[in-house]
């Protein structure tokens, strides 16, 4: 057995290659003839090699556990010219006979009988397989029948030549028909000349040598051997009988000994292939010729072409067909009617044009199977694709492309190489992206180079497997998200959005919050986040006057291997709300009233006293009017709403009401509205009118005598002394009946260093604690509220104002607490005493000390 191996490596992935194997076996061989090891003749990295043994040899169907060691190896046999004559073993790889071949059977007509085979090797090698079927010399040539009569007229000139009847041997190549011979009789008379068609068959010609005579001998048997050229050579034999007979003296002459024709593949049935003409110069019958195909014709001949016996013209009659025989050889016979006629012979050669007649033929030989990853790099492999045309010349000239669902070349990232013996591979040309598209319908588009081209289609599927590469995108870079001050722990803020186009896990995004801090504390104490939907929610109360604002950002994960991530900003703005009522620092007040002292007969437009509030909140709600609500009637005074100044608008008011009780209203411009009110009693002071610098109250004053200035300057400025240091005494005698009334402090230490000086601290409202006092006097239960501090106090001294009543606005229900004035007060540490209350007249709420504390009026405790 002749083994010849030939590889021929090419890139089909990272860790796959085409391989192409040749083998030859001879025929004849019986069932079970191993002809190659396909795993070991190409070198196969992965898996054992085989044993050499087949399946029934091991024993077990399909073959049973290989001797090797390692991973097995698996061979699939994707395509099989021949299934039913060979196979090969799944595990070993040895490929084998499974019935007696038969050339001759199997390629009748083919000078070379091949068979191929597509192995597809551990999952990473495709052998394309050849193997050629060798002759053997096992046919001897054969006549189609046992003995041959022909008639020749005795008058049949030396050279005379005479068709013989051409043997045929199934066998190819040196084993085929080789020469002919001939056992001559006694006489010598015949010769024979073998010749040569274009196909390379040979056939006799029994050849005249001398003159006949019949009357000498009638009769001549001559033994026609036929031999091929195997070793040793065989042969067959015919017996031709040749009979001599009287004829006419002249036979028909062709024109030409042989002629040649050209004519097209698809020249349609009854299309003229040559009109012959045969002259014989005999008169009569002996004249008259009929023409006709030789008695040696091969019945392919008669199947395609007719001859009229009256005209010899030679019409086409079956299909033409150039890629079966492109050379036709027709023989002809034109004989006269007369007695014993001579035939006469002439060739007809006719050539077949090829015409584009056959479509390119596309065959998968391999595609890859489950989806393409979109991470794949350009120039991975996706199909093997073999491209065939029968045609030949430019007509078998193909060209071949790749087309996409979108119908042009670029719409699919593949493109297709040739590799070699007509053999492409579809590769990509450029990274894929799943999001862009997840399927692609590939076509193979072959056209040849024929006038008009052919085309053929062929088209598969190829879908885009997800990978992680894209990161969750925010809808925005910045979210703002608003919220009213005093909000409810754990209420909705709002929303964010971060959409990742991938697919499955690799889509899935979960949201967390980064971490950060406002001011001092984390941000994990102002706000959470839903991982799974975005939604923020608050976890405490916020306070405008405290936090007006802070950002803070929110990470979005994907849940692919690497994940991928991003982040987006988040800024909550807090909303003021008017939860902060007025609070009135000037005059100061107790139990809600002031009393104001004016001189009498001050003039029209006299600054009775000004009227001072603070209101923590902003804006509209921060932004405050002043107004008389009650004891008025009379239009006596006027108050500017803006600042709050309290002025005379009657030149008399003393004579009409010389104590006045006005009730004063703040109200701050929040929705809704929160106010203040107090008590404003105004006295007219007895006394003289300082006349400097004061307004006339009417005519009278211009007609009193003009009164040294001096003396009631004087008394003026004593009693002026003596209003104040009166003042004075009176808050500070009430200052301490008050502390004992309601048993708290007005001013309260607490020192937990022992005094002397430290270092300041800031508080804040959360350290304040208050609790309802049970102490009564005997005026009845007081509403008042007790200060507790809590355990950071102990290091942080802090002054405390408060009041002993409600408001006048407030009902009973309502509690007063404390509330620092400035989110930063410090005081330092070792001092005692007590706030002042605002005197004096038009005095300023900007003169307020900044370390005092602010009472505001809340709702129920």
């Amino acid at each position: 057995m002749y083994l010849s191996i030939c590889c021929f490596f090419f890139c089909w992935a990272p860790a796959l290659s085409l391989k192409n194997l040749n083998y030859s076996v001879p025929e004849e061989q019986g069932a079970g003839t191993v002809i190659g090891n396909i795993g070991r003749d190409a070198r196969l990295a992965a898996g054992a090699a085989g044993g050499g043994m087949l399946p029934a040899e091991r024993g077990l169907p399909g073959g049973g556990p290989g001797g090797g060691r390692g991973p097995k190896s698996t061979f699939r046999v994707l395509e099989n010219s021949a299934p039913h004559l060979l196979d090969v073993d799944g595990e070993s790889g040895l490929l084998y006979t499974k019935q007696r071949i038969d050339r001759e059977a199997l390629c009748r007509r083919s000078a070379k009988c091949q068979l191929s085979l597509e192995v597809f090797a551990n999952d990473q090698e495709i052998c394309m397989i050849k193997v050629e079927i060798q002759d053997l010399n096992d046919n001897a040539p054969s006549f189609p029948s046992d003995q041959v009569d022909m008639d020749i007229s005795e008058n049949a000139a030396p050279g005379t030549r005479f068709p013989l009847t051409s043997a045929h041997d199934p066998d190819a190549g040196d084993n085929g028909l080789r020469t002919y011979l001939l056992t001559r009789d006694d006489y010598g008379l015949f010769s024979l000349d073998v010749k040569s068609r274009g196909d390379g068959t040979k056939f006799p010609e029994l050849v005249i040598q001398k003159p006949l005579d019949r009357e000498e001998q009638s009769h001549h048997t001559l033994v026609l051997t036929a031999l091929d050229g195997g070793d040793p050579p065989r042969s067959g034999t015919v017996q031709i009988n040749v009979r001599l007979i009287d004829s006419n003296d002249n036979s028909p002459i062709f024109e030409a000994a042989s002629y040649v024709v050209e004519l097209p593949e698809n020249a349609p049935l009854g299309t003229a292939v040559i009109d012959l003409n045969a002259t014989d110069a005999d008169e009569g019958t002996n004249g008259e010729v009929l023409y006709s195909f030789s008695g040696y014709a091969p019945e392919r001949v008669r199947d395609l072409f007719s001859i009229d016996p009256q005209s010899g013209l030679i019409r086409v009659k079956g299909n033409l067909d150039y890629e079966e025989s492109g050379l036709i050889e027709i023989d002809v016979q034109a004989r006269d009617l007369g007695p014993n006629p001579i035939p006469a012979h002439c060739k007809v050669t006719v050539r077949l044009i090829d015409r584009n007649d056959n479509a390119p033929t596309i065959g998968f030989v391999s595609v890859r199977q489950g989806a393409l990853s979109e991470a794949a790099p350009p120039g991975t492999v996706i199909a093997l694709v073999r491209v065939t045309d029968r045609d030949s010349g430019k007509n078998g000239q193909l060209q071949c492309r790749v087309l996409g669902s979108g119908g042009g070349p670029g719409a699919v990232p593949f493109t297709l190489e040739e590799n070699y013996d007509n053999f492409y591979t579809v590769v990509t040309d450029r990274p894929l992206d799943r999001e862009a598209q997840d399927e692609y319908n590939v076509t193979i588009v072959a056209r040849d180079g024929g006038n008009p081209p052919l085309n053929s289609t062929k088209s598969f599927s190829v879908r885009i497997l997800d990978e992680n590469d894209n990161p969750p995108r925010f809808s925005k870079n910045l979210y703002v998200l608003q919220v009213p001050e005093n909000n409810i722990p754990g209420e909705y803020l709002g929303s964010v959005l971060a959409q990742d186009p991938d697919l499955g896990q690799n889509g899935t995004v979960s949201y967390s919050i980064l971490p950060g801090h406002v001011g001092d504390v984390s941000i994990y104490t102002y706000v959470s986040v839903n991982p799974t939907n975005g939604a923020i929610y608050a976890l405490r109360s916020f306070n405008y006057e405290q936090t007006k604002h802070f950002e803070f950002r929110v990470l979005a994960k994907d849940s692919g291997s690497p994940h991928r991530e991003s982040n987006a900003t988040v800024r909550v703005t807090v909303l003021d709300v008017n939860d902060n009522a007025p609070l009135i620092v000037l005059p100061a007040l107790i139990n809600d009233t002031a009393e104001l002292q004016v001189p009498r007969n001050a003039g029209v437009g006299y600054p009775v006293g000004t009227v001072r509030a603070l209101d923590s909140d902003f804006g509209e709600s921060g932004r405050l009017t002043y107004e008389i609500v009650e004891g008025n009637e009379e239009h006596l005074f006027e108050m500017d709403p803006t600042s709050g100044e309290i002025r005379t608008l009657h030149p008399y008011w003393e004579e009409l009401s010389p104590v006045a009780e006005l009730v004063v209203k703040v109200s701050d411009h929040g929705k809704p509205s929160l106010s203040a009110v107090a008590k404003l009693i105004v006295r007219a002071l007895a006394g003289p009118l300082p006349e400097a610098g004061e307004p006339q109250m009417n005519g009278e004053q211009h007609r009193r005598p003009h009164w040294d200035l001096s003396l009631p300057l004087i008394v003026t400025l004593s009693t002026v002394s003596i209003i104040l240091l009166a003042a004075m005494i009176t808050i500070a005698v009430k200052c301490k009946r008050e502390n004992k009334e309601i048993r708290t402090y007005n001013c309260r230490i607490a020192d937990g260093s022992g005094g002397g000086k430290g270092k300041k601290k800031k508080i804040s409202k959360n350290d304040i604690m208050l609790v309802p006092s049970e102490g009564e006097d005997s005026r009845g239960p007081l509403n008042v509220m007790n200060v507790v501090s809590s355990p950071s106090l102990a290091t942080s001294p802090m002054y405390f104002d408060y009041q002993t009543r409600l408001p006048l606005s407030s009902p009973r229900s309502e509690v007063m607490y404390l509330k620092p004035a400035s989110n930063n007060l410090t005081v330092p540490q070792g001092h005692v005493g007590c706030h002042t209350s605002f005197t004096g007249q038009g005095t300023n709420a900007s003169e307020a000390p900044p370390s005092r504390m602010s009472i505001i009026q809340v709702g129920d405790f």
